[in-house]
C-alpha cells in the first residue's frame, strides 16, 4: 500500500493521518493498513466516493450511523463493526487536533455490545514443544538435503529460537521484538529496551533461556558479518537485513508443524501466554501490565479470566466432587 505518494489521488487529510500513525505514533504497517482501509470503505459506502474523498467536515452523527447499519447488512460481525469505529474515531480525533473538523461524529453513538471472547494461551509444555521444533525442523530440512548452505540454516535457526524465546520471556509484540536495534539488548543483565505502540518505550526482561538463545544468535550473527552499530537492526535476515513479520511467521508454520501444534498459533498468543504465565505463578496486576507495556489496566485485566478459568478447568478435572458425584 501507498498513500503518500499521490495526495491529489489519496485524499490529503487521510493521507496527513496515515504519515502521524506511522511518524507520530509508531503504528504497526498492519494497524496503518486497517485504518486506511476501514477509512476508505467509510467514504464508499456512506459518501458513494473513494480514497480521493476529502470533505470531512461535512460528516455528521447520521452518517456516522448509518455507517454501523452498512456494516451490519454486509454481515460484518460486531468485533469488525467496533474495530471499523475504532479507526474512524482515530481518523476524527486526529481530524480535530489539527482543527479540521468541530466534533467527533464517531463518540457518543450507540454501544455494540460484542461477545466476550478470552485470549487463546499456549501451556508451559507447548511453548517448550515449539521451542524444541526450530532445530528439530532445521535437521529434518538437513536430513532431507533440501538445505543448500548449512551455515545459513544454522543462522536462522538460532535466530528463530531467539526471537520466540525473546517474545515468550519478555512478553513482546512482534514488532517490538523485530523492530530491536543491536543496542537495545543487554544480554549481560538480560534487559531490553523496547518501543512500543505510540513510541512509548519500556524494558523488558529475558530469563536464563532467553539470554542463552540470544547469545547464540548472535554469535552467529557477528560471524555473517553483520553490523555491531547501536542503530542496526538486531533480528536479521539472510541478507543482513531486518527480518520482516511475514518471514520469521513463514517459518512459524513450518515450526508448529514440526511441534503438532494448532496451525492457528501466532506469536500473539506467545505474548498472552507470556501474561497469563505470570498472572498463574502469582505476579500481581499492576507489575502484568507494565510489563506489557498496556495504558490501561482493563487491558491487562482479560488475563485474570483466562488465569481463573484455567484453574476452574484443573478443578473439575481433579477434585474428587467437582462433579457433584460423591464416590
Amino acid at each position: 500500500m501507498n498513500n503518500e505518494k499521490n495526495p491529489s489521488e489519496n485524499g490529503k487529510l487521510l493521507n496527513d493521518f496515515i504519515r502521524y500513525l506511522r511518524t507520530e505514533k509508531n503504528a504497526s504497517p498492519h494497524t496503518i493498513a486497517a485504518y486506511y482501509a476501514n477509512t476508505v470503505e467509510f467514504a464508499v459506502k456512506i459518501r458513494n466516493s473513494d480514497a480521493s474523498f476529502d470533505d470531512w467536515t461535512s460528516v455528521d452523527r447520521d452518517q456516522a450511523r448509518s455507517f454501523i447499519m452498512a456494516l451490519h447488512e454486509s454481515g460484518n460481525s460486531k468485533s469488525s463493526i467496533q474495530r471499523k469505529l475504532s479507526a474512524l474515531r482515530a481518523f476524527f480525533r486526529y481530524l480535530l487536533i489539527c482543527g479540521k473538523v468541530a466534533e467527533n461524529p464517531f463518540t457518543a453513538l450507540p454501544a455494540i455490545k460484542t461477545d466476550k471472547t478470552l485470549p487463546k494461551v499456549m501451556s508451559i509444555n507447548q511453548v517448550d514443544s515449539l521451542i524444541n521444533a526450530v532445530t528439530a525442523c532445521w535437521l529434518a530440512k538437513e536430513s532431507a538435503n533440501s538445505i543448500r548452505n548449512s551455515e545459513a540454516a544454522a543462522f536462522s535457526c538460532s535466530r528463530d529460537k531467539a526471537l520466540i524465546e525473546a517474545i515468550y520471556s519478555g512478553g513482546l509484540r512482534i514488532s517490538e521484538v523485530l523492530g530491536l536495534n543491536y543496542g537495545d539488548a543487554d544480554v549481560s543483565s538480560g534487559i531490553v529496551k523496547v518501543r512500543g505502540k505510540g513510541k512509548k518505550e519500556r524494558l523488558a526482561v529475558l530469563g536464563t533461556p532467553a539470554k542463552k538463545a540470544l547469545r547464540e544468535y548472535l554469535r552467529f550473527r557477528n560471524a555473517a558479518g553483520a553490523s555491531r552499530d547501536r542503530e542496526a537492526p538486531l533480528f536479521l535476515n539472510q541478507q543482513l537485513s531486518r527480518l520482516t513479520p511475514r518471514s520469521f511467521q513463514r517459518n512459524l508454520k513450518s515450526y508448529l508443524l514440526q511441534a503438532g501444534l494448532p496451525p492457528d498459533l501466532t506469536p500473539h498468543k506467545l505474548r498472552h501466554s507470556f501474561a497469563t504465565h505470570l498472572l498463574d505463578a502469582g505476579a500481581d496486576l499492576r507489575s502484568v501490565q507494565e510489563m506489557l507495556g498496556h495504558e490501561n489496566l482493563s487491558t491487562t485485566q482479560i488475563y485474570t479470566h483466562v488465569s481463573a478459568e484455567r484453574l476452574k478447568k484443573v478443578y473439575l478435572q481433579s477434585h474428587p466432587l467437582a462433579g457433584g458425584k460423591k464416590s
